[in-house]
């Protein structure tokens, strides 16, 4: 050992998913491009209640702020996570996404009041009742010449950041930021991908349909509808409990039938649909062609889903894969197979504390 030599620690970040259906934990190490799957848990929300909850009344944006901070402290306890520097995915459902253009003529020294000012004709809150970030997307200043500034802003109501404070303090977590999922989902999913791809993050209440180039969101929407409604579809059709109809979506997919009739396609016709909607207006609007669908989430891996939307809308799709630059012991290939849709935000959260 030289004289000069030090020991590298790596870093360590957690990514915490409060999902609708479960909480998802995932911590990170390491340095440079290498990033090390160090830990991960995750607590079904079943486990705790006899029927799916939602984490927010999206009436209200109201969260549990008691019991998920009890489960998250058990989670981190029973997982031996002695790290405590968190980041928090904030749901898509309750952020306020919109993109407008600002004159090319306007300096960089005035952009940002430029923003401030555009911003009250599209966040139907006050400024001072949320918590805004926005980039530019395009613009004179990105090679495009005269072209105006492309601005994406994201807010979030400002009640729900502090709940979220809230609960890292009673769960005992360090809270070091927070994030709108969409942007952990395409940190994880799409980190080499730079044609127009639509990302579709189909989780269990809500389904987000965003399109992305170059890592960057240019346009995001969500939609009322996901795994949740599959499951009662089948609950109800077949006449057994919320429990035993996940199991049988999980193990037949697209292919759960009574009689000759298969029950969930009407469901996600309407998913399709709308995604089908979405693409065409985006390509439109880019005046590209959307080259790939990757689909995230809990219900990512339903059985036929991705081959019956490529089937549809003529894109090739695929289910995302946020593990493929993580590395971790083979013996866990089986379970990261399973499970690796579903932490697809927990895993882009946990990336973002390596971003400097």
């Amino acid at each position: 050992m030289g004289l000069f030599s030090r020991t590298i620690v790596p870093k360590s970040f957690i990514g915490v998913d409060i999902g609708t259906s479960a909480l998802r934990v995932v911590e990170l190490s390491g340095w440079g491009d290498r990033k090390t799957l160090k830990n991960y848990a995750q607590l079904r929300v079943e486990s705790l209640y006899d029927k799916p909850f939602r984490a927010y009344e999206q009436n209200s944006l109201a969260l549990s702020s008691q019991d998920l901070a009890r489960a998250l402290r058990a989670l981190f306890e029973d997982a031996g996570m002695k790290n405590r520097k968190a980041i928090f995915s904030i749901s898509d459902f309750s952020s306020f996404f919109t993109s407008f253009e600002l004159p090319a003529t306007i300096t960089r020294k005035e952009l940002e009041s430029a923003v401030q000012f555009e911003a009250r004709k599209h966040i139907p809150l006050s400024l001072s009742e949320v918590t805004m970030d926005w980039q530019i997307l395009d613009g004179p200043d990105k090679g495009k010449g005269t072209n105006p500034y492309r601005v994406l802003m994201v807010a979030v109501p400002n009640e729900i950041v502090n709940e979220y404070q809230n609960i890292a303090k009673i769960a005992g977590i360090e809270l070091i930021a927070i994030e709108a999922e969409v942007f952990g989902v395409i940190r994880a999913c799409l980190p080499e991908e730079h044609g127009l791809t639509l990302l579709i993050e189909m989780g269990a209440q809500t389904t987000t349909i965003s399109v992305v180039e170059n890592r960057k969101l240019y346009l995001s929407r969500s939609m009322d509808q996901g795994g949740n409604a599959l499951t009662r579809r089948i609950s109800e059709a077949l006449a057994i409990d919320y429990l035993a109809a996940e199991k049988e979506k999980i193990a037949k997919g697209l292919d759960v039938k009574v009689g000759e009739t298969k029950i969930l396609l009407p469901i996600v016709d309407l998913i399709v649909t709308e995604v089908d909607k979405f693409r065409q207006v985006a390509e439109r609007q880019e005046k590209k062609t959307i080259g790939k669908i990757v689909i995230a989430g809990g219900s990512a891996r339903l059985p036929g889903l991705a081959a019956y939307m490529q089937s549809k809308i003529g894109v090739p799709a695929e289910v995302a894969n946020p593990f493929r630059e993580i590395v971790y012991p083979p013996v866990l290939e089986p379970v990261v197979q399973d499970m690796g849709p579903a932490f697809s935000v927990a895993i882009g959260i946990a990336l973002r504390g390596f971003v400097s």
